[in-house]
């Protein structure tokens, strides 16, 4: 449980920080890049055993990097897309929402048991989210759009269930330091590429605000990953109960953060997520 709180706790952390990005005009897409670079050189000082190249491309493991580190750019800027032509709150909707899809393959693929209360739980869970997550009233919603939030929504979801399958076949949990590294290293070769593309059209300004920028982001990215796969490594929760755990959380806990960090204003709405919130959570982890 600590290991999967220590997670919850990261990922929460970025959305403070990518805040903070917009407070201090920091240029997001380089702070990206930067941050993937740094939490590759963090997983590579915290693995003990000596690294070559030819001995990672040999690992089982290898090409699940190389595919999660284009899911990681890819999915990014789909989210970007998404935030600015049809809104924040869907963007987050269907990034958080995306718990859904590993949960159900890892019942259907591991044969994983969900107890009544568990099912109660994730349901409660997907109301959570969403009213959590809402930070407008009556907005309306072109459907015409939709393609870019189901993109991130399916994104997200491969994300989290390709994490999950490489862990449960592949990877040692000796290894899991490891191999966080090298899917934030394809994630970082991978944004290279692309801002050589992106640069004769949006050049990026290389100072020392956005290295410090990528250097805070890249710390908590990491161990959002690392502990994340420590706390599927547990025996005593199955992936549906921790992937629900970990979404719904991490929206409760970066929602009160925004609270008293940012003064956030909180509607009945988010309020009410934030019961559901509790209630699922109780309901998943106690049954």
């Amino acid at each position: 449980m600590l290991n999967l709180c220590l997670s919850i706790l990261f990922s929460s952390l970025i959305f403070v920080i990518f805040k903070l990005f917009s407070i201090y005009k920091v240029q997001t897409l380089y702070a990206i890049i930067t941050n993937y670079v740094v939490a590759c050189s963090v997983g590579l000082f915290l693995y003990k055993e000596s690294v070559t190249i030819s001995s990672v491309i040999e690992k089982p493991w290898f090409l699940g990097t190389l595919i999660l580190g284009g899911l990681f750019i890819v999915v990014f800027n789909l989210m970007a897309a998404t935030a600015q032509k049809v809104g924040v709150s869907v963007a987050s909707v269907a990034t958080k929402m995306s718990f859904v899809i590993p949960a159900i393959i890892g019942v259907i693929a591991y044969k994983e048991h969900l107890g009544v209360f568990k099912v109660i739980g994730i349901f409660l869970a997907m109301g959570a989210v969403y009213f959590a997550s809402i930070k407008e009233s009556n907005t309306k919603i072109n459907f015409s759009v939709l393609l870019l939030p189901a993109l991130v929504f399916f994104g997200s979801g491969i994300i989290d269930t390709t994490i999950n399958f490489f862990q449960k076949e592949h990877v040692t949990p000796s290894e899991f330091p490891l191999f966080s590294a090298m899917i934030f290293g394809s994630a970082a070769v991978i944004g290279v590429f692309f801002i050589l593309i992106q640069s004769p059209k949006k050049p990026l300004k290389i100072n020392f605000k956005n290295s410090i920028g990528g250097v805070v982001l890249g710390i908590p990215n990491y161990f959002s990953v690392f502990f994340l796969l420590k706390a599927l490594n547990n025996p005593e929760f199955n992936s549906a109960s921790i992937f629900t755990l970990n979404n719904v959380a991490v929206v409760m806990f970066s929602t009160l953060l925004g609270i008293l960090l940012f003064k956030e204003k909180i509607s009945t709405k988010n309020w009410g997520g934030i019961a559901l919130a509790v209630i699922s959570i109780l309901l998943v982890a106690l049954a």
